[in-house]
């Protein structure tokens, strides 16, 4: 076996064991090609729909999401150890086709069910249907996402039937048959606006960072990183945090762009001279900040564009400055580690040639057209539709990057696959949002947030923040968005109805995210803490230092819009308010690393961490504390203060 084929292979198993969206079976047989056809016929439809246009969402989201549940029952296991059993038993297969059946079936009746049913009521084959189409729906969610998110919309189910029972939150109360023929036929619930975006945005979006993977054009990020950064301070460690960030841009995901980049930067990193723990925490940070870097983003953004009725075209201008000021949170701590370890950038002769790059610069075309069409007014769905044809144009120029018949099949094949978790999770958050609706609880919800913090504003944005937190321990981002979106957001916008909606949305989104890096559930440092071999949970207590900057930021934004680019933002108003923050995430960075212009003692971090407060706080007069404050301890540092004899831990 080659040596790029076993280390695909640790690297599937890697992604297998931190996160349950990749643990797929590996001994198909027969199986194989079955899934090819299905995996490839899902993604042609998805882009006949994004050519000729989009079918009424309960034909495009029945097809969506049930040709999804055959291929999760054909290639997830009941069990996350049966991976390596050979074959697909027989009653996958079954659950397989049941999966197609109860969602075909909308299709087949849906005159009927969007006339007659609605008017007259469903009948007992509609509520068999239904009830069957929730049940596999929750257990493909578990097999492709995981329980936590099935334990949610099964409460939420639960509270639907019984809520009348439950004090304050009470409601009028429903039946197993008006629940079920609710949240399966309607378009409030599961073929709602998560299913909906998912099948007219995401799909086309994941299936594009595929094909640049695929093609090697994500290859092109990785060098373009390394070759702008890798010469600096700490160099390795840099370039791992621009190449997620640029890859990330594209992929959207936590851990998988952790074991991706890592793979590759991990290694780099230590043999540079950095700890195991901080080069799995670098890469984590840098992978999780992905999924807030434009042009892309993750899924969640996708559905928050429906939501706030804020087009994705702003939402990706209204991004930049909160991902900038992460990145360079992200990017201040790696410097300080770096200097306070004494290690040096990379040799020139060991970087890529930025001559060479410069000669494959096409590669960003997909990228440009992307952003392009995004900013003229075009739909997502366009704009997605002409990067996929121009990758692929791409790719034909060039020897490495030329895919053949087999590969392209594939390609089409694993945008299926890529597509597959966050089509369940959609399908799934759908219940708690129909939940949500039908019953009033959101409303209830916004107005017990309310009440426990007493109308204070930092209480209630601090009481959000535990709750998107929470839930993002256990759910994915898109999930965890449409949860916090749906219940808590509401409490910040009852409240402070002056509040843009995008900054309230754009704060449950990054804590959504971070979760991923907070201890004690940081699946992405776990991940990388597996390529570096070093302790999982210091891993994730250092990528929480390096990412201290995603725990601030939202609440600089929300207070300050102007940095979304709201309430008449110019650049005379916004750039002060961007050079404080960054400035304050230095300060912080410095901190938490240990290190300014030498080691820190106690007294210093302490005055750095105010200092940093001070400065992303939007007044000009504490701003100018916080500077001075800065300022005082690096003179200190600098001309007063010994440098330490060892190195700090």
């Amino acid at each position: 076996m080659d040596q790029s084929k076993q280390k695909d292979i640790e690297t599937k198993q890697l992604l297998a064991k931190y996160d349950r969206e990749f643990a797929t079976r590996v001994k198909l047989k027969k199986a194989h090609w079955v899934i090819i056809v299905i995996g490839v016929a899902l993604t042609i439809f998805h882009l006949y729909t994004a050519y000729r246009g989009v079918y009424p969402s309960q034909i495009q989201g029945p097809i969506h999401l049930g040709t999804a549940l055959a291929l999760i029952f054909l290639l997830y296991p009941a069990k996350k150890d049966w991976v390596h059993r050979p074959g697909v038993p027989w009653y996958d297969v079954l659950l397989a086709l049941l999966g197609v059946f109860t969602n075909y079936y909308i299709v087949f009746n849906y005159e009927r069910i969007v006339t007659k049913a609605i008017i007259l009521g469903f009948n007992t084959m509609d509520l068999i249907v239904a009830t069957l189409g929730i049940i596999l729906l929750l257990e493909a969610t578990r097999r492709a996402v995981g329980l936590p998110i099935v334990i949610v919309a099964s409460l939420f189910l639960l509270y639907g039937l019984y809520g009348q029972n439950i004090p304050i939150i009470s409601h009028k109360g429903f039946t197993w048959d008006q629940l079920s023929t609710e949240m399966f036929f309607k378009t409030n619930a599961i073929f709602g606006i998560p299913i909906q975006v998912s099948s007219q945005y995401i799909y086309l979006f994941l299936f594009f960072g595929v094909l640049l993977v695929k093609t090697d054009i994500g290859k092109f990020f990785n060098d373009l990183a390394f070759a702008l950064t890798g010469r600096f301070t700490g160099g390795t460690a840099k370039a791992a945090v621009s190449a997620s960030a640029l890859q990330g841009m594209v992929t959207g995901s936590s851990v998988a762009n952790t074991v991706g980049s890592g793979s590759f930067t991990i290694p780099m990193m230590k043999r540079a001279g950095f700890k195991p723990e901080f080069a799995a925490a670098a890469e984590a940070s840098a992978s999780t900040g992905g999924q807030i870097m434009p042009p892309i983003m993750g899924a969640a953004a996708f559905i928050m564009a429906e939501y706030t009725g804020v087009p994705y075209s702003e939402i990706i201008v209204i991004a930049i400055i909160p991902a900038l000021l992460y990145f360079s949170g992200v990017f201040f701590g790696v410097h300080f580690e770096a200097k306070k370890r004494g290690i040096l950038g990379v040799s020139k002769k060991e970087l890529p040639s930025i001559k060479g790059i410069l000669k494959k610069i096409d590669l960003i075309l997909p990228l440009v057209v992307i952003v392009g069409m995004l900013l003229s007014g075009r739909t997502p769905t366009y704009a997605a539709l002409w990067a996929i044809g121009t990758a692929f144009v791409i790719s034909l120029f060039r020897k490495e990057t030329r895919m053949s018949f087999m590969k392209t099949i594939e390609t089409f094949a694993e945008g299926a696959k890529t597509a597959l978790p966050v089509i369940a999770a959609c399908g799934t958050a759908g219940i708690v949002v129909g939940i949500v609706t039908v019953t009033g609880l959101g409303g209830k919800i916004a107005g017990g947030i309310i009440e426990l913090s007493q109308n204070n504003f930092f209480l209630i944005l601090f009481f959000t923040m535990l709750a998107a937190i929470l839930l993002g321990m256990g759910l994915p981002t898109t999930a965890n968005y449409v949860v916090t979106a749906s219940m808590a957001a509401p409490a910040i916008l009852t409240a402070f109805p002056d509040i843009p909606v995008i900054a309230v949305h754009m704060f449950v989104f990054y804590f959504g995210i971070v979760a991923d890096i907070t201890p004690p559930v940081c699946l992405a440092a776990y991940a990388g803490a597996g390529i570096a071999g070093g302790n999982p949970m210091r891993s994730g207590v250092k990528a929480f230092q390096l990412a201290i900057a995603a725990f601030i930021i939202p609440y600089i934004f929300v207070a300050q819009p102007k940095l979304l680019l709201q309430d008449g933002a110019t650049f005379m108003t916004v750039a002060p308010i961007f050079i404080t923050a960054m400035l304050g995430m230095g300060a912080i960075s410095a901190a938490l690393m240990g290190y300014l212009s030498k080691n820190t003692n106690i007294v210093e971090r302490i005055l750095l961490i105010v200092a940093g407060v001070l400065l992303v706080y939007p007044n000009t007069w504490y701003a100018i504390g916080g500077l001075a404050l800065v300022i005082g301890v690096y003179v200190f540092q600098r001309f007063f203060k010994k440098e330490n004899e060892a190195v700090q831990a």
